[in-house]
């Protein structure tokens, strides 16, 4: 791998290690993931800023060909696709070769809760260059920290919002009503939310 590739995947690392806070664990996996992405590229002479989708879709059939099982190759687009957004907005390519890719289809079979490393999967596909990005994110992330049912999520009002105390009153089944926390990551993405894209939508 070139020291210029390692740079640039270096740089990704420490900005979404800072904006999504990462466990150490999944920035190990997505660093591993863009190493051998580079290395495989490096093979094939191609520059990592001038790749196509063909390109990136012939890599994730060769990892499928090799046994890895869906749920890893569901990680390792997730990763590039983050890369390539990131680059996208430091001006570095100037198109997605990942956008119009579609994440593997996992196993029918879902488990009862979703390990750490598909819940960082999921909280990283939406766009948040975007104001729909942010929502989802946003909703994604209240989701995630307040453990709620997606029923629940789509009911909230504002009014039901305490940004200051950070807690969110959720009216359950039978009209049960209760104080649920928000963690400190959820809080930022809504404060984010409603004072920068809110009216967008």
């Amino acid at each position: 791998m070139s020291m210029d590739n390692a740079e640039i995947i270096n740089n990704f690392l420490d900005a979404i290690w800072a904006e999504q806070g990462l466990s150490k664990n999944t920035r190990s996996a997505y660093s591993s993931d863009l190493k051998a992405y580079s290395i495989w590229l490096n093979d094939r002479k191609t520059v990592i800023t001038e790749v196509r989708r063909e390109v990136v879709q012939e890599y994730l059939y060769q990892r499928a060909e090799s046994g890895v099982r869906t749920r890893t190759s569901a990680r390792i687009l997730s990763c590039i696709r983050q890369f390539y957004r990131y680059l996208l907005r430091e001006s570095l390519v100037d198109s997605d070769p990942t956008e119009l890719i579609a994440s593997p289809k996992t196993e029918r079979s879902l488990p009862k809760s979703l390990s750490e490393e598909q819940v960082e999967i999921l909280l990283g596909e939406p766009d948040v260059r975007t104001a729909l990005g942010v929502r989802d994110r946003t909703m994604l992330e209240v989701l995630y920290a307040a453990g709620l049912r997606v029923s629940e999520l789509i009911g909230l009002e504002l009014g039901q919002l305490d940004l200051q105390a950070g807690v969110v009153r959720v009216m359950g089944k039978g009209s049960k009503e209760r104080l649920v926390p928000l963690g400190e990551v959820a809080l930022e993405w809504l404060q984010r939310f409603l004072k920068e894209e809110r009216g967008a939508l």
